[in-house]
């Protein structure tokens, strides 16, 4: 079966997030009442595996092994079945 895998990566809440801090200030600048920004990024692979489970385990090596850097980034998984594709 193919999944797809959203592997949504985002700075960890002790870690400065530069980015978050530049939108907050043009959200802030454009009028808006913002508390708070953080930025992350989203990752989307499709990929082959037996089942769900079996999709999941290895989207969260691809994050583990390269995709977040564990130091600084936390990250988690959504998966579904890519039902498009599979026919």
């Amino acid at each position: 079966m193919r999944f797809v895998a959203r592997v949504l990566v985002r700075p960890k809440a002790e870690v400065r997030d530069p980015q978050g801090e530049a939108v907050l200030a043009a959200l802030r600048s454009l009028g808006h009442d913002v508390a708070e920004v953080r930025t992350g990024k989203e990752i989307v692979v499709t990929f082959e595996a037996q089942e769900e489970n079996a999709a999941r385990q290895t989207a969260e090596r691809m994050g583990d092994q390269l995709l977040a850097n564990p130091v600084i980034e936390s990250y988690s998984v959504e998966i579904d079945r890519d039902i498009a594709r599979a026919r």
